[in-house]
């Protein structure tokens, strides 16, 4: 038997080093979530999957992810992803105290403003404290004339829709809707992979506003709110719209020794870019001839498109988030 350590290939699944962003309304220590402590700005936003974020494992270890996708599409996305962009940005949010009101744009009103894609998401609330809420667009026959005059004297709380936060929620955030997370929750976001935000109010802060665009961006009706999971035998789908897919997956679920496996019909079809996310515990990932690659608790772990075949193995309680991007029709990335 050969000494020699076996070598990954080029695209065995790799862990991604997550990039700690710092925003007024954060945490200074992170902990148990991340072993972190802010040296200066609290954290507010942990990306798991940014285009700065490093490469952590594997052949390409040290490469920024967005140089990485520019670089190889075709054995990450696989065929047919409309652009070479890194698609998805993943993030935990820790907000200490109240984030801005705000408004993403959608793709048309991005692509006006020369950049190449809006901004959809969705929250899914890893824990909450009791009473933890959230706004979530505006009240009922708000019109965008009570939404400007609401951030002039400041009423404009009274005219969003608050809705409660509780562990497990999935909560869909459509682009065009007004929206802001008030403290008590630990949200993992999937968003397009866009970091535009227009600023409505911002409890005082000295931050810049962008009043007039987040008012051509806002919708006062959008498919935002929470969305029910649909239960399978070994995975629950949290949320399935037109830019990605989440799943989960408990303990010990994720057993198939190929990942071409459909959950809902059981066939195998070509699959994708997938992220895996260890919300809790912690797993491995194994297969022929693959070094086996740790799933710590709350890493993230990329599965190009051109992986060979593996399982994951729970070792500790893994509680395992399935992240996959999806490309609607005539959409430019």
């Amino acid at each position: 038997m050969s000494d020699i350590p076996l070598r990954p290939p080029e695209w065995a699944p790799f862990r991604v080093a997550p990039h700690y962003d710092p925003r007024p309304w954060g945490y200074c220590d992170l902990r148990p979530w991340f072993d972190r402590l802010a040296a200066g700005d609290p954290i507010g936003e942990v990306w798991l999957t940014g285009d700065m974020c490093a490469v952590a494992t594997g052949p390409h270890a040290g490469t920024k992810l967005g140089d990485l996708f520019h670089r190889f599409p075709e054995p990450l996305l696989g065929t047919g992803a409309p652009s070479p962009d890194s698609p998805l940005l993943i993030k935990v949010l820790f907000a200490a105290q109240k984030l801005s009101v705000q408004v993403h744009p959608d793709d048309a009103m991005a692509q006006r403003y020369g950049d190449p894609r809006g901004k959809t998401e969705c929250w899914y609330a890893l824990a909450a404290e009791p009473g933890a809420s959230l706004a979530l667009g505006l009240k009922p026959g708000t019109t965008l004339e009570d939404l400007r005059a609401g951030i002039h004297d400041g009423s404009l709380e009274s005219k969003l829709n608050v809705i409660p936060v509780a562990a497990g929620d999935m909560i869909f955030v459509d682009a065009g809707t007004v929206h802001t997370i008030w403290p008590g929750s630990i949200l993992l976001e999937t968003q397009q992979n866009c970091d535009l935000t227009y600023r409505i109010y911002d409890y005082g802060r000295p931050r810049e506003l962008h009043i007039d665009r987040a008012m051509e961006a806002t919708k006062l009706k959008t498919r935002a709110g929470k969305v029910a999971p649909e239960t399978f035998s070994d995975r629950s789908v949290l949320i399935d719209v037109e830019y990605f897919r989440l799943e989960r997956i408990p303990a010990g679920k994720w057993l198939e020794s190929e990942r071409l496996r459909d959950s809902q019909s059981g066939r195998s079809q070509p699959q994708g870019l997938a992220y895996l996310f260890a919300a809790a515990g912690s797993g491995r990932i194994v297969g022929q001839d693959l070094e086996p690659i740790g799933l710590p608790p709350r890493s993230i772990t990329c599965i190009p498109a051109a992986a060979p075949p593996f399982r994951v193995e729970n070792v500790d309680g893994l509680d395992l988030i399935r992240i996959s991007p999806k490309w609607p029709a005539g959409i430019s990335g």
